[in-house]
């Protein structure tokens, strides 16, 4: 299964020049541009493992792109993605995150169904102890 979480999850992976053009455009906004990574992508973990600190007032993508290789050589089997903050006053927020490495192998999740009191419904995703292959 494909984890498809953050901008361009639905199409195949971004290569290392594709991820620099993006950061450049997070830098050409003057957004905050960050590093995360976890083992743990299920949809409802948001707080991922940050990377270092946030980098601020870059001036290319030449940073981001030796911080994101370090990065992969320590946590190469999980997932990593970089985000763009902008700290502007009404926006401070993300305003892009994609995904820049995944595992080799993907967990899977199930949903599970319940159904509750007054015909409504419960949902759940479940990780999946082994991959069904």
């Amino acid at each position: 299964m494909r984890l498809t979480q953050g901008c361009f999850s639905f199409l195949p992976d971004l290569t290392d020049e594709q991820i620099s053009t993006q950061v450049q455009y997070c830098i050409k906004n003057g957004w905050a541009v960050n590093i995360e990574y976890t083992d743990d992508p299920h949809p409802r973990n948001t707080y991922w493992e940050m990377w270092g600190q946030p980098m601020f007032d870059l001036a290319d993508a030449a940073g981001v792109m030796m911080e994101l290789a370090a990065c992969r050589k320590a946590h190469g089997d999980g997932y990593i993605r970089i985000s763009g903050f902008d700290s502007s006053p009404g926006w401070e927020s993300v305003r892009m995150s994609f995904l820049v490495n995944r595992p080799q192998h993907e967990p899977e999740f199930e949903l599970l169904r319940q159904e509750m009191p007054g015909r409504s419904m419960r949902y759940a995703t479940v990780r999946r102890a082994t991959p069904s292959s």
